[in-house]
């Protein structure tokens, strides 16, 4: 805890940005000036005067209902200009794409659960890696979003946006779904809600999904997942108690090369785009966590305290070159990680008035502690056969922040805070002590928005700050390579920074003057100070330099009738290296546009066109992805008048045009057995092709 008062000091020393000066000249009874809103009902929460950037937003569970997620990580893709795919078996972690970002698993966008983070630092896969597919969306009763680092409230792997996901605490009525797919899809949960006779109410989730997939090799996912949840008090005073189970392990097809597709044969067998190369790729994962979350609310003034414990694992086996390295026993590799999670989040705020301006105040206090075992082994046919590194790493994340909210004049209003991050790592390398050590750093983070109106049912935004993201605590004590055969002094590698920080800054404006629409026009830029990052595939830091992103967003919510909801999100991003160069994998467009009827007497129904366009392969853009459009539909009917009140019948087709599209490509160099040389090639991991299931859900209690 030294690092407090050196947090303290920078927070202090930054008093220009005041909500401290503020508060300390005196708080009245005045409450915070609220603008009037209007809605878009049951879907979003996206109105004028309900936000503080046009990049900002809430998305309600209405919306979740509305439309097909063939996983549970794809409920992100409700963000809008946000793409959500996978390059590995269902059990591994999300790719995720947003402003220019293929953000890998994770890295720049963070991601929370009912106030616990998703994202994992030093993770044996993928720094900040994000897995969700413990998630369940029928449970899901909120999901906030905001993009760009601008908000004092999120810290790390927040600099191109972050979501915040809220489970509900109670349902209607208790109810069963099954649904039963092609390709050995099945899927069963049971869940409900009670309120006994002492005022807590118990929430409970039961979910199993199995699944095998296109693919050649069956991907024989089994999954169980299982939530409790006790909750209590009222709006003003409340508090939640949560206990959450998951566990999952698959057989993964990994991404193959482009030229066996093409050759359509392999060793003189067809291969087509859902075979494998190594049928022993998969793993398996767990997360078993308790968190608890405390309220209370009155005219002046708002604290809110939770904390959390985890208990992760992940042991992942993976093969993207083949037998370029080791062609005797192949490139197979396995990423094991294991690590417990401590974190404590404290938020105060406060009504008060500043030279007689309305004035919203917030402090926070967030801290966590990850003690973690991760190990990279070679392998084979999960077998390992060496060790290229196990580690015993301990990092303590320390976070304060403060901002405020003032009320200039009843159509202009500011938000300006800072916010302070210091990261700890302990590292201790059991297999290169050269490799051991500790890092430290401290980064200091101011914000400014500034927020016009309304005027006419519109709003202009101009929003600024700096962010951050932490790099893998290997990569920051690391002296020598640990695949070094020889005098170590021959294999030396550079320490990577413990924070990289980043610039952002926004220009938007929000609009309602067209009755039944709602339209926001974001035009965004981010500087990162470098690109650089651990690669946990292969143990070492990979170079890279300083970049810049800058993009258009354009987002609509049209509903002309009651019954009618059109969606339209489109978004351009220019992203380049300080030299000019094309970064890797930076998607340059991508969109969506649904249509959503509902209630038509029992029947709703939404398609959605699906847009992740081209992106350079390699920096000098010579080689280029493929973009790719697909099609989902769903259509339900409630069936009150078969199972009774609140039972449903749900039709989802994925790909509905059956389309040979890739959900990841990748530009790099592999090498097949009877191959001689290492061949630079496209890799691609495919979309599934056109998928159909059903659900049915029914009450269990009476109707």
């Amino acid at each position: 805890m030294r690092a407090v008062p050196a947090i303290a000091g920078s927070v202090l020393s930054s008093c220009g940005l005041a909500f401290v000066a503020l508060v300390a000249l005196g708080m009245s009874g005045s409450s915070f000036a609220q603008l009037d809103s209007v809605e878009i009902r049951g879907h979003y929460d996206n109105a004028v005067g309900t936000s503080d950037a046009a990049s900002q937003g809430t998305i309600r569970a209405e919306l979740l209902k509305s439309r097909p997620a063939q996983r549970p990580g794809e409920v992100l893709e409700f963000i809008p200009g946000m793409i959500v795919t996978q390059h590995s078996g269902d059990g591994k972690a999300n790719q995720y794409f947003l402003r220019g970002f293929n953000l890998d698993h994770g890295t720049d966008f963070a991601t929370f659960l009912n106030g616990m983070p998703v994202n994992m630092p030093t993770h044996a896969h993928g720094q900040g890696y994000s897995d969700l597919n413990f998630l369940i969306p029928e449970l899901v009763e909120r999901i906030g979003y905001r993009k760009g680092p601008y908000f004092a409230n999120i810290g790390d792997f927040g600099s191109a946006g972050a979501a915040e996901i809220q489970y509900r605490s109670s349902l209607d009525a208790p109810f069963a779904q099954v649904t039963l797919g092609e390709r050995g899809y099945r899927r069963g949960l049971l869940a409900g809600s009670h309120e006994t006779s002492g005022g807590v109410t118990w929430l409970g989730a039961l979910e199993w999904m199995g699944n095998d997939g296109p693919w050649t090799v069956p991907e024989n996912l089994k999954r169980l997942n299982a939530v409790l949840t006790a909750s209590g008090g009222t709006r003003a005073e409340g508090w939640q108690a949560s206990a959450m189970a998951y566990d999952a392990k698959w057989t993964a097809t990994d991404q193959i090369p482009q030229r066996l597709i093409d050759a359509g044969r392999y060793l003189g067998k067809p291969f087509g785009r859902y075979d494998s190369l190594d049928p022993t790729d998969g793993g398996g994962t767990s997360r078993y966590s308790l968190s608890g979350q405390w309220h209370k609310v009155d005219d002046l003034s708002a604290i809110r305290v939770s904390a959390y414990a985890m208990r992760y694992a992940l042991g992942l086996n993976s093969n993207f070159t083949f037998a370029m390295d080791r062609p005797e026993t192949g490139d197979q590799f396995a990423q094991r990680d294991r690590r417990t999670v401590l974190g404590l989040n404290a938020v105060q705020s406060v009504n008060h008035q500043w030279l007689g301006r309305s004035v919203r105040s917030e402090m926070g206090l967030q801290i966590r502690r990850d003690g973690i075992s991760v190990g990279l082994f070679d392998t084979a046919q999960r077998r390992v056969t060496s060790v290229t590194r196990d580690d015993a790493v301990t990092q303590t994340l320390l976070g304060l922040y403060g901002q405020s909210t003032v009320e200039l004049t009843p159509w202009l209003r500011t938000l300006v805070g800072v916010r302070a991050d210091r990261m700890d790592m302990q590292v201790t390398s059991k297999t290169l002590s050269a490799n051991s050590g500790t890092s430290g750093d401290l980064q200091v983070s101011p914000k400014f928005s500034l927020i016009a109106g309304p005027f006419s049912k519109t709003e202009l935004f101009l929003n600024a700050g700096r962010g951050l993201h932490s790099n893998d605590a290997r990569g920051t004590t690391a002296t020598v390579d640990p695949r070094c055969a020889g005098d170590l002094s021959s294999c030396p590698v550079n320490k990577v920074p413990v924070l990289v920080g980043s610039r952002g800054a926004e220009l938007g404006v929000r609009t309602e003057v067209v009755p039944g629409l709602q339209s926001s026009l974001a035009l965004w830029r981010l500087h990162l100070d470098s690109e650089l990052l651990y690669v946990g595939d292969a143990g070492v830091t990979e170079p890279s330099l300083a970049s810049i992103r800058r993009g258009i967003e354009f987002n609509n919510r049209w509903q002309p009738r009651q019954w009618l909801l059109f969606d339209a999100d489109l978004a351009w991003t220019h992203a380049r290296f300080d030299n000019g160069d094309r970064i890797p994998n930076a998607v340059d467009r991508v969109g969506s546009v649904a249509a959503t009827l509902r209630d038509l007497g029992p029947w709703s129904t939404s398609l959605q066109f699906r847009y992740l366009g081209s992106g350079a392969l390699i920096e000098d853009n010579s080689v280029r992805s493929n973009s790719s459009v697909t099609t989902n539909w769903r259509l339900s009917r409630r069936t009150n008048e078969w199972f009774g009140r609140g039972s449903e019948i749900t039709l989802d087709v994925f790909n509905v045009g059956n389309r040979k599209v890739n959900d990841i490509q990748y530009f790099y160099e592999s090498r097949l057995p009877g191959e001689t040389a290492a061949v630079a090639d496209r890799h691609v991991h495919p979309a599934e092709p056109r998928t159909v299931r059903l659900t049915l859900r029914i009450p269990l209690s009476p109707s």
